[in-house]
This record gives structure tokens, C-alpha cells and sequence, in this order.
């Protein structure tokens, strides 16, 4: 249990410093620039690095669909209620995307190599990949549809250079592409970099976020759907599927990821209300601390 703790809160160290770093510096830091910086550049060598790292398995994506189901389920649900309760259009485009960008990465790797082991490295691989493309289709599609009309937002996909590096990356792996060392290395720095300026920005943002304003009803919104309705909903599919209990843990574990950085970062390069974002994230990152546990226990009925 030592080792799950320490993998959640081991990413909140550069958060905390992005926090402090805005909070003395204030003006003089720009979040929009860091927010080009990562998603049009830095993001490219996490999606390389990422999909290279491990070989992908066609063999393994029943893994993915299950998740990819499941997400499909939670937007159709969303998309019958969530017009009639939210109409300003913003808070409409985050009601609809938000709780289904998880982070499968940076924490759920890590948790699930915690909770199951080096076996399950394939798995959650595969699953966040799947979480890669829903993140820069359905993600991109969403927080533009913030500000944006449906054909703008649609484009706005294909320009995302992160999208193309990961068709690229799964091409190259299928096809068994090995990259050197000196490729992977430069890959890494890059990744890691990224990964870095991320939790950076989400600090650098949780510095100017008043949560006793945001809508409260938005709130209950995203954190019911995150903690409660795409729990149940995947546990149910996974309890009526064929699959090793290893692979179901990791399906469901996966899915109960809190917000992922990713929501801020498409939020901010949209204008798509960040701050709000922001807030959102870092309340399911809270109480994300004390679900995990109950997560835990549940994976027993699910072997």
C-alpha cells in the first residue's frame, strides 16, 4: 500500500513547484506560451517515446475496446443530459469531455505496475494509447467546441501535431521498428520533459483558481460521473466479459485515473475556461486519494 501512496503523490512534487514558481514570479511567467511549447512540440517526443518503449501486440487490444466501450457509454449518457443542465457552452464542452481523460499515463502505469506488477506494463500500454487518441480526438473536439463551431473544431484535430506522431509511432511498432539507444534517449529527454512542463502548468494554474466559484453543479457533474457512474458502468461490463482478472483490474483501475494534466493543457491552448479546468483536475486528484483504496478492494470481485 506504501508503494501506491508513493506513486500518486511522487508527481505532485513538480506541481507544487509550479505553484510556487507563479506565485513569485506572477506575470512574468506565460502560461499560454508553455502551453504551445508542450503541446506542439514536447508532446511529440512523449507520444514517440511512449508507443516505441513497448512493442505493440495486436493480440492485446481487447483490453483497449473494453475501455474504449466503456468511454463510448459514459459520452452517450453525458450527451442526453448534459445540454439540458449546462447551457453556457463552455461549461457544456468540459461537462462532456472531462471525466473520461483520465491520466492513464503518468499515474496509471506506475499505479498498476504498483498494484499488479511488471505484467501488466503491455496492458496499460495498449490502454493508454486507446487513451491518447480519445484524448487528442474527442479531447481537442470538445474544448474547441468551447469556442469554436463543429467544423472548426474538427480541423482543429488534424492540425495537432501529437495526433500524427501517434499514427506514425503505431506504424512503427507494429511493423517492429527498434530504435536505437541514441533515438531513445533523445526521445526520453523530451518525454520526461514534457511530462515535467505539464505538472508545471497544472501548478502554475491551481496558483489563480477560486473553486467557491465555479458552478457547483458542474462540480457534482464531472466528479459523479468520474467516481461514481464510469466506476459502476465498467464494473458491471467487466464482471459480464471473458478476460484475465489481471487485465480486468487494469481496465478498471485505468478508467478510475483522475483528471488527466491533459484536460488543462486542451483547455488552455482552446481557451476553454483552464482555471475551471484546472480546478476540476486538481479536485479529482484529492479525492482520487482516498477512492483509489476503496478501487482496491473491489478488484477482489472482479477475479
Amino acid at each position: 500500500m506504501s508503494s501506491i501512496i508513493f506513486s500518486i503523490l511522487s508527481i505532485y512534487v513538480f506541481i507544487i513547484m509550479g505553484y510556487i514558481a507563479k506565485r513569485h514570479f506572477k506575470e512574468q511567467i506565460d502560461d499560454k506560451t508553455i502551453t504551445l511549447l508542450n503541446v506542439y512540440f514536447l508532446q511529440v517526443f512523449l507520444t514517440f517515446w511512449g508507443l516505441l518503449l513497448h512493442p505493440v501486440d495486436i493480440t492485446l487490444l481487447y483490453a483497449p475496446a473494453i475501455y474504449l466501450f466503456i468511454v463510448i457509454l459514459v459520452l452517450f449518457l453525458s450527451a442526453l443530459f448534459a445540454s439540458k443542465l449546462f447551457s453556457h457552452k463552455k461549461e457544456y464542452s468540459i461537462a462532456m469531455v472531462a471525466s473520461i481523460i483520465g491520466n492513464t499515463g503518468n499515474l496509471g502505469i506506475p499505479l498498476n505496475i504498483a498494484i499488479f506488477g511488471e505484467a501488466s506494463i503491455p496492458y496499460t500500454t495498449v490502454v493508454n494509447l486507446v487513451n491518447v487518441f480519445i484524448v487528442y480526438t474527442l479531447g481537442v473536439y470538445f474544448y474547441s467546441r468551447g469556442n469554436f463551431d463543429a467544423k472548426t473544431s474538427l480541423k482543429n484535430i488534424l492540425k495537432l501535431p501529437i495526433l500524427w506522431a501517434a499514427v506514425i509511432a503505431i506504424i512503427l511498432s507494429v511493423n517492429h521498428y527498434t530504435p536505437s539507444d541514441a533515438i531513445m534517449n533523445m526521445l526520453m529527454m523530451g518525454a520526461y520533459a514534457s511530462m515535467t512542463m505539464q505538472l508545471f502548468l497544472f501548478g502554475i494554474y491551481l496558483y489563480d483558481i477560486k473553486i467557491r466559484s465555479i458552478n457547483r453543479k458542474l462540480i457534482a457533474w464531472v466528479m459523479s460521473f468520474k467516481f461514481i457512474i464510469l466506476p459502476l458502468l465498467a464494473f458491471v461490463v467487466l464482471l459480464n466479459v471473458e478476460m484475465e482478472p489481471m487485465i480486468k483490474g487494469v481496465v478498471f483501475i485505468e478508467l478510475l485515473m483522475p483528471l488527466a494534466v491533459a484536460n488543462v493543457n486542451l483547455a488552455s491552448l482552446y481557451e476553454c475556461a483552464p482555471k475551471l479546468v484546472t480546478a476540476l483536475v486538481f479536485i479529482s486528484s484529492v479525492l482520487f486519494l482516498g477512492v483509489v483504496f476503496f478501487a482496491v478492494k473491489l478488484l477482489a470481485f472482479l477475479t
